[in-house]
C-alpha cells in the first residue's frame, strides 16, 4: 500500500511537470520579441503647424519611421489631432510593402484644423495601444508637435482641464510601459520644449528637436536604437559631383535580419548596389526594397549576406548627402539562473549568459565582435560598479564575489558596434549577513537512526495540493489556448447612413492578424462616433465559424430577425448580419467570408 501511494505521488508530480512544460510550450510564458514594435505615431495637424512645420517634416518623419520598421511583424497606428481627434488609424499589422504603403497613404491624406489640444492626441494614442497592443511586442508612442496649445476661446475647454487630462494620459502611459518619444518641430522658433521634454521624461522616452529634414534619420534611428537596443552606424557624408561615388556598407555578421540604409539629400539621388561577390543587385529584387520621399531615400536589405557591400551614389553637383545605417536583429541575451537564497559576504556567484537567436546560441564569429559587462547595483549603498566578463565557447562567463552584507541587483550587458542587449536584473540578497553558505558539518535531525512512521497526512495533503494545482494549471492552459486561438477568413464591412440610405464601399478586414478576440470598434479604426461597438466582440469558433458576442446597446439582425447574441451566436461562411447603432442613425453590414 505504501509503495502504491508513493507511485501515486510520483505520477502526480510527473503529470504536474508535464503540464507546466505544455503550458510553457503554448506561449503562456513568453519572451518579448526583441525586433517587433507596436508603435502609434501622433501628429499635431492644427493650422499653427503651417509655420512650425512648414516643410512637412512631421509627414516625412512618420513615413520614414514606417519604412525603417521591419517588413513583417510590427503594428503601426496613427493619430492626427487638433483640439479633437481629426483622423486615426488603429494598430495595423504590417506584413508587406503594401501594408506600409497603406499607412503612408493615410499619412499623406491628413488635413489641418484650427485649434490645438495636445492632451487629446496623447490620450488617444494610449487608448489605441490599450486596444491593440500585443504583449510580445515593444509598445511606444512617437509624438510630433511644437508643444503649444491653442484652445477654442468660444468653447468650454480650459487650459487647466487640458493639463489635467494630459497628466493623466502621461501617468497611464508610464504605468503601462508606453514610452513617448517627442519630436519638437521648430521651423518658426516657437517650440515649447518644456512641455515636450516633460512628456518624454515622465514616460521614459526621449525628446528631440528638428527644424530641417537632415536631422530625421538620426532622430528616428535613435528612437529605434533606444527601443530595440541597437546602435546607429554612421557610414559617410558626401558632396555630390554628378558622378557615381562608391560607399562601403559592411554587414558584420550573419545574424542581421535587415540593414536599413538612409540617404538624406536635398535632391533625389541615383543608386546602385553590389553584393560582396561583386554582382549588381537590382533595387527591386525580393530581398532589396527601395523607397523614396521628398526628403530621403531608404534602402532596406533583408537577410543580407555577411561582408562588404558596395553602394554607388550619384548626386547633383554640390548637394550634401548623408548616409547612415541601422540594423534589425533577432537576438536575445539570456543569463543562467542564479540560485534564489540568502547569501553572505565572500560567497562567489557564478555568472553565465548566452546570446541566442530562435533559441539557439549564436556562433563564435559574432561573440568575438562583442564585449560583455556585469553591471552591479549595490541597492543598500546606492552605488553602481561594472566588471568585464570573458567570451567563452558559447557565450559569456565570469563571477561576482559578494563584498558586503548588502542587497545587490545584477544585470549583464553585451554590446558590439551596431547592437547591444541587456538581461533582466536579478537580486542577490546578502543583507542578513549570514546565509546559506557552506557549513563545517552536517547536523543530524532529532531521532536520527530511529524508524519513523510513514507520513500519511503529509502525503495525502501533498496529493490533494497537487490535484488542486493540476486543476488550476489545466484551467490556465484552457484559458491560454482560448486567448491564443487564431481566426480564419475576413470580414467585409459596409457602413450605411440610415437617413440618406448611402452606403460606403466594403472594407475587407483580415482576421488572421488577431488572436483570441477582436472588437468591432477596432475593425472600424476606433471611430469615436461608433464607440458603442467596443462591446461587440468576434471570437474564433469551431469548424471555420465565427462567434459574435453583443454586450452593447446595439441591435443585431440576421436574415431580418433580431439576433440575441448576448451569450454568443455562431456565424458561418457567407453569413451576413446588420448592426443598428443607437448613438447615431447608422447601421453596419458585416459579411463573414472564408
Amino acid at each position: 500500500m505504501v509503495q502504491k501511494m508513493r507511485h501515486a505521488v510520483v505520477s502526480v508530480l510527473a503529470l504536474m511537470l508535464f503540464i507546466i512544460q505544455a503550458v510553457a510550450a503554448t506561449g503562456a510564458f513568453t519572451q518579448t520579441n526583441a525586433d517587433k514594435l507596436d508603435a502609434v505615431l501622433v501628429v499635431d495637424v492644427s493650422n499653427s503647424m503651417s509655420t512650425s512645420d512648414k516643410h512637412n517634416l512631421s509627414g516625412e518623419a512618420m513615413k520614414m519611421f514606417v519604412d525603417m520598421t521591419s517588413l513583417t511583424g510590427n503594428k503601426i497606428g496613427v493619430v492626427a489631432y487638433t483640439d479633437k481627434v481629426e483622423r486615426e488609424k488603429a494598430l495595423l499589422q504590417v506584413n508587406s510593402a503594401q501594408d506600409k504603403a497603406e499607412v503612408k497613404a493615410f499619412i499623406d491624406s491628413l488635413q489641418k484644423g484650427p485649434f490645438t489640444d495636445i492632451a487629446v492626441g496623447v490620450k488617444e494614442a494610449v487608448t489605441i495601444l490599450d486596444s491593440g497592443h500585443d504583449p510580445a511586442n515593444y509598445p511606444l508612442i512617437v509624438l510630433l508637435a511644437d508643444g503649444n496649445n491653442f484652445l477654442n476661446k468660444a468653447g468650454t475647454r480650459t487650459q487647466a482641464a487640458s493639463d489635467q487630462e494630459l497628466q493623466e494620459a502621461i501617468r497611464k502611459a508610464r504605468d503601462k510601459g508606453y514610452p513617448i518619444y517627442t519630436i519638437g518641430l521648430n521651423a518658426d522658433g516657437q517650440l515649447n520644449k518644456t512641455s515636450l521634454q516633460n512628456i518624454a521624461t515622465q514616460t521614459k522616452g526621449k525628446f528631440f528637436e528638428a527644424s530641417t529634414a537632415d536631422k530625421l534619420p538620426q532622430i528616428l534611428s535613435e528612437i529605434f536604437a533606444d527601443h530595440l537596443k541597437l546602435k546607429v552606424v554612421p557610414i559617410t557624408n558626401l558632396t555630390g559631383n554628378g558622378q557615381f561615388q562608391d560607399v562601403t556598407v559592411n554587414i558584420p555578421n550573419a545574424n542581421v535580419l535587415e540593414a536599413n540604409i538612409s540617404i538624406m539629400s536635398g535632391k533625389q539621388v541615383e543608386l546602385k548596389l553590389f553584393a560582396p561577390d561583386g554582382k549588381e543587385v537590382p533595387l527591386t529584387s525580393g530581398n532589396v526594397h527601395l523607397t523614396r520621399s521628398t526628403a530621403y531615400s531608404m534602402l532596406k536589405i533583408v537577410q543580407p549576406q555577411e561582408g562588404d557591400w558596395k553602394l554607388q551614389v550619384k548626386g547633383v553637383d554640390r548637394d550634401k548627402i548623408g548616409i547612415s545605417m541601422i540594423f534589425n536583429y533577432d537576438l536575445q541575451l539570456q543569463m543562467a539562473l542564479i540560485a534564489a537564497k540568502a547569501y553572505r559576504p565572500g560567497d562567489v556567484v557564478p555568472i553565465k549568459a548566452a546570446l541566442t537567436t530562435n533559441g539557439q546560441s549564436v556562433g563564435q564569429d559574432l561573440l568575438k565582435q562583442m564585449k560583455a559587462t556585469l553591471l552591479v547595483n549595490d541597492i543598500t549603498a546606492q552605488k553602481q560598479t561594472e566588471q568585464p566578463l570573458t567570451v567563452t565557447g558559447d557565450g559569456f562567463a565570469g563571477s561576482f564575489t559578494v563584498p558586503d552584507a548588502h542587497r545587490y541587483e545584477l544585470k549583464l550587458k553585451a554590446e558590439g558596434a551596431s547592437i547591444y542587449r541587456e538581461t533582466q536584473p536579478v537580486v542577490v540578497d546578502a543583507s542578513s549577513g549570514a546565509g546559506a553558505g557552506p557549513s563545517s558539518g552536517t547536523a543530524k535531525p532529532a531521532g536520527a537512526g530511529q524508524a519513523q512512521p510513514f507520513p500519511w497526512l503529509l502525503v495525502a495533503g501533498g496529493v490533494l495540493a497537487a490535484a488542486v494545482l493540476i486543476a488550476i494549471i489545466l484551467f490556465v492552459l484552457a484559458k491560454v489556448k482560448k486567448a491564443n486561438k487564431g481566426f480564419i477568413g475576413q470580414l467585409a464591412i459596409e457602413i450605411c447612413d440610415e437617413d440618406t440610405g448611402s452606403k460606403t464601399s466594403p472594407q475587407y478586414k483580415k482576421l488572421s492578424t488577431f488572436k483570441g478576440k477582436v472588437k468591432l470598434h477596432q475593425l472600424l479604426q476606433l471611430a469615436p462616433e461608433m464607440q458603442e461597438t467596443d462591446k461587440v466582440l468576434f471570437l474564433p469558433g469551431k469548424n471555420d465559424t465565427l462567434i459574435i458576442q453583443n454586450r452593447s446597446t446595439c441591435t443585431i439582425e440576421k436574415a431580418g430577425r433580431v439576433l440575441d447574441a448576448s451569450q454568443g451566436k455562431e456565424l458561418k461562411k457567407n453569413d451576413r448580419i446588420k448592426i443598428f447603432l443607437q448613438s447615431v442613425n447608422k447601421s453596419i453590414y458585416v459579411d463573414y467570408i472564408v
